[in-house]
């Protein structure tokens, strides 16, 4: 088994099956992977669709299996606890990935067989369409991520995100796998980051992780739920979860971090005013609460 496919599933009865046909309708076939998902104590009807789903595609191998403490981070370690494969594969649950995507890890992984650690493109697919306040600033909330045109290493500390991205199972295990201090969401609280960590982490150890263009996922955006209580609960969980992440390093690199906050805020109001006079003024005050509760969520309201 060459990659382990891992879906932490909480409450996305609705598009679980979109996510399991694409990956069931592969260029390479169904031989050289697996998927779990990892159901995350969803109250929906996960558990029935999934089986429903399995009945009628039972080729391949495809497991469902839960994990009761809650948050992605203790889901996806579950998952990859399970998985018998060389490679981890991490895409969420309303993700749809191309037919060619296992072909395009495989072939990434035949073109860098030193890399230990990569992450593709994620293409937000709204709907019912793009909001007109919606800028690309913003857009990296809804999952939208688009490094570089051309495959390359990531630098700057910049990372993989975490509904796309594939690392060498033994490394991920050398690491100690997702940080659960860092959980992802828990009830209506965010505390995220925990895809950065883990990167970072194999990062400080030598590795170079590397952005391939041609590994992308579709991330099902749904506008209605775009509601100020949702972003603020996103962005938020950004800060908070770099809260975490800093003061398990220092008092000074949490302090830093205060300061790099700051200045995004003050570049979100100058990015806010060009919008204003290029005739977009929708898009001026999102950008500006972005970077407001992600300073929130650091500070800790």
């Amino acid at each position: 088994m060459i990659i382990s496919v891992i879906i932490c599933s909480y409450n996305r009865a609705s598009y679980i099956s979109d996510a399991l046909d694409s990956l069931y309708h592969q260029t390479t076939g169904l031989g050289p992977f697996e998927v779990f998902v990892v159901d995350n104590n969803s109250t929906d009807n996960t558990a029935q669709v999934f089986e429903q789903w399995r009945l009628q595609h039972p080729l391949g191998q495809f497991t469902y299996t839960t994990e009761k403490m809650q948050g992605a981070s203790y889901a996806r370690n579950t998952g990859a606890n399970l998985s018998k494969g060389e490679w981890l594969c991490f895409i969420d649950d309303d993700a749809i990935a191309p037919p060619n995507f296992i072909e395009n890890i495989l072939l990434h992984i035949q073109n860098k067989p030193f890399a230990v650690g990569f992450g593709g493109r994620i293409i937000p697919k709204y709907i019912p369409s793009q909001p007109k306040w919606m800028s690309y600033y913003v857009s990296s909330l809804v999952g939208n991520f688009d490094y570089a045109p051309i495959a390359c290493a990531f630098k700057n500390e910049k990372y993989p995100l975490e509904s796309n991205m594939i690392v060498y199972k033994n490394v991920f295990d050398q690491v100690g796998g997702f940080n659960t201090a860092l959980p992802g969401v828990v009830g209506t609280l965010r505390i995220g980051g925990e895809g950065k960590e883990l990167f970072l982490k194999i990062m400080k150890i030598g590795h170079t992780i590397y952005y391939d263009p041609s590994i992308i996922v579709h991330h099902v955006v749904e506008v209605k739920k775009l509601t100020p209580e949702y972003l603020y609960r996103v962005a938020s969980g950004i800060g908070r979860g770099e809260k975490t992440r800093t003061l398990q390093i220092s008092q000074i690199a949490y302090f830093k971090k205060i300061i790099e906050y700051l200045l995004k805020l003050g570049a979100a109001i100058l990015l806010g005013i060009q919008y204003t006079l290029q005739g977009t003024p929708a898009k001026f005050w999102p950008i500006i609460q972005f970077r407001i509760d992600t300073l929130k969520g650091l500070l800790g309201k």
